[in-house]
């Protein structure tokens, strides 16, 4: 047997692997970044009379809203701008978002001078969140085409009074990624509000609902291309993960049909994209069903996960430090980011010559 050696080059928007032996093989690779973003209450200066959004950070401002609300919308572009460049060198061709008020706010990001260029799409519905908070999907028009979306109501009740509470939808958006049909999900899972331990079941509904969804694609196809993803309010870990959503943090372990999460692992070693107490939470997260990592590259593959922690994002000085560098605090605006970093994968498909 003659010895292999492989070596990896990243270029521009391609990956080229060249193995070496007595003549040389080079393959190209295309690299695109999908990711998930927590845009920590991205709401407008309008007051809505049919959303409590009289209580969001901005509109608790006494002065100064119109100015917080452009830097908070620009702050909000040049993260998005950032995430994926290092190694794609392009903008996320897809990127899910929580905390937005409607779909205006967003329209006013994908229209920031660092982004208009990339003539992004989205996909939004108004959901019956009782804080006025939706999720939506922005995408490259020219990498992604969507071919169907759905939003599907997450119906829980509080387990003491029995009434119902009012949260997020769960948005799928199937579509095709340079000629390939993938599903996105994007979620908000129930907070935390009143503690772990009692909002617990709210979680679970949230994760049976997304088992749901998939479920349904899989009886499709059950080589689904599925990316689930957002601000799930549990770790990698927790109940709702590891036992609804039957997620794996070893590839080998994933059967058909099953989940991975690239996330779990992070998350052990002590990482995370959110700090409350001085302790890390691994909220945000992308985890992926088993035709992702078959490596097939006739298709796209998962090639990587990440955490979107760039220096920039976190708070400098103060009580603070080290967290996520959040954009509201102590009644108004901090000039920040988000209380959440990003995640994002990178998928990578063979290109023929």
């Amino acid at each position: 047997m003659k010895s292999l050696k492989t070596l990896i080059v990243l270029a521009c928007i391609s990956l080229t692997f060249s193995a070496f032996s007595q003549e040389k093989e080079v393959k190209k690779f295309k690299i695109r970044t999908i990711a998930f973003y927590n845009l920590e209450n991205l709401f407008d200066t309008i007051n809505d009379v049919n959303k409590f959004d009289e209580a969001s950070p901005i509109m608790e401002m006494n002065t100064g809203r119109e100015a917080a609300y452009k830097k908070k919308v620009h702050n909000m572009a040049r993260v998005i701008a950032d995430i994926g460049a290092e190694e794609a060198h392009d903008t996320p061709a897809i990127l899910g978002v929580s905390e937005i008020e409607n779909r205006d706010v967003l329209v006013d990001v994908v229209n920031d001078p660092l982004l208009i260029g990339k003539d992004y799409g989205i996909v939004h519905y108004d959901s019956p969140d009782a804080r006025g908070i939706d999720v939506a999907l922005i995408y490259q028009k020219s990498l992604f085409v969507p071919i169907s979306t759905s939003s599907h109501e997450l119906k829980i009740y509080d387990d003491q009074t029995r009434e119902r509470v009012y949260t997020r939808d769960q948005l799928l958006v199937t579509g095709k990624l340079d000629g390939e049909v993938i599903h996105v999900i994007v979620n908000h899972w129930p907070s935390r509000s009143g503690g772990e331990a009692r909002s617990r079941s709210k979680r679970v509904a949230a994760a049976k609902l997304n088992k749901h969804i998939i479920d349904s694609l899989q009886v499709i196809d059950p080589y689904a291309k599925i990316f689930t993803m957002g601000d799930l309010n549990d770790d990698p870990t927790n109940d709702s993960v590891k036992k609804e959503l039957k997620a794996k943090a070893d590839q080998d372990d994933v059967e058909i049909k099953g989940i991975y999460n690239p996330y779990e692992n992070y998350y052990k070693r002590g990482l995370g994209t959110t700090a409350y107490r001085d302790a890390w939470s691994l909220f945000d997260q992308i985890l992926v069903t088993k035709p992702l990592i078959e490596k097939d590259y006739s298709g796209y593959q998962l090639y990587k996960a990440n955490i979107y922690n760039k220096y920039y994002l976190t708070t400098k000085r103060g009580r603070w430090k080290g967290y996520p560098f959040r954009s509201w605090s102590d009644g108004g605006f901090s000039d920040g980011f988000s209380d959440h970093f990003p995640v994002y994968v990178y998928v990578i498909k063979e290109v023929k010559e």
